[in-house]
C-alpha cells in the first residue's frame, strides 16, 4: 500500500467490528470494508482477497493438502471459547435496525457486488438449499454445499440451474446443456464440462452490522 508493507494489530473494537492499526504509519483500517478511516493513509482501501467460510470437512475434502492454522499451547486460555458464537448471540448490542422483522443478531449472507447490497438470511438460504436470485441487475446463484452449513455465491449469467441431490460431488445441474456442476461451481460433465462460474464475495455477518455498514442494503425474501 502506497509503496510500504503494512504490519496490522488489532488495536480496537467499534461496535464489535475490529479496527487494525498498521505499525508503520498509525493509520486505523475497519475490518469489514478494508478502509482506512483514520491516519495517513485515510482514504485508502484494501484489496479482497477472495475467501469462503467452511466447514472442515468441506474445506479438506476440496484441499486435502491443506494445511490448518493450531493453536499456539501456551496461550490456549487466552482463545476465545469454542461456544464463543453461542455467547456472542446473547450479549446486547449497541445499534439496532429493526426494519425487515430482524433481530439485531440474525445472521446474514451479505453480497456487496454489482453497485448494489444485498443481505440474505442464513437460515433461510440453509432451508431453501439453492436461491437463484439477483444482486443489482445482475443474477446470482447462493448454493448450500452438501453439509447444509457451507454456502458459496456465484454469478448465474446466462444460464439456469436447479438443484440435484444423491450424486456425490454434483449439487447443480443447468438447464440448457444438462450439465452437473460441483460445489465449487465448475461443470464436471455434459457440454459445459470444463468450465466454471464466476465466484463473488460473500460476507457471513450479524443483521445489526451489515447494515450498520450497507445502509442501503436490501433484504432476500422482505419485498425488496
Amino acid at each position: 500500500m502506497a509503496g510500504l508493507r503494512l504490519t496490522f494489530h488489532l488495536a480496537a473494537i467499534n461496535n464489535q467490528n475490529f479496527l487494525m492499526r498498521d505499525e508503520e504509519t498509525g493509520s486505523y483500517w475497519q475490518q469489514i470494508s478494508g478502509a482506512a478511516i483514520s491516519g495517513p493513509l485515510k482514504g485508502s482501501q484494501l484489496t479482497l482477497v477472495h475467501s469462503d467460510e467452511l466447514t472442515l470437512a468441506t474445506w479438506k475434502s476440496e484441499q486435502p493438502e491443506g494445511k490448518v492454522l493450531d493453536d499456539v499451547r501456551e496461550f490456549t486460555g487466552e482463545y476465545a471459547k469454542r461456544d464463543w458464537d453461542v455467547r456472542m448471540k446473547r450479549a446486547p448490542t449497541v445499534l439496532n435496525f429493526p426494519e425487515h422483522a430482524l433481530a439485531a443478531r440474525d445472521l446474514m449472507l451479505g453480497i456487496q457486488a454489482f453497485g448494489a447490497s444485498r443481505a440474505f438470511p442464513y437460515e433461510r438460504v440453509i432451508q431453501e438449499k439453492l436461491v437463484k436470485d439477483h444482486v443489482g441487475s445482475e443474477p446470482v446463484l447462493l448454493v448450500v454445499g452438501a453439509d447444509n452449513q457451507s454456502v458459496r455465491a456465484f454469478r448465474a449469467k446466462g444460464g439456469d440451474f436447479y438443484r440435484i441431490t444423491g450424486r456425490p460431488g454434483v449439487v447443480l445441474m443447468d438447464a440448457a446443456t444438462g450439465s452437473e456442476w460441483n460445489f465449487q461451481g465448475c461443470a464436471t460433465s455434459g457440454k459445459a464440462a470444463g468450465q466454471c462460474l464466476e465466484p463473488v464475495p460473500m460476507l457471513k455477518d450479524y443483521w445489526f452490522d451489515w447494515r450498520n455498514y450497507n445502509p442501503k442494503t436490501t433484504v432476500y425474501g422482505k419485498g425488496n
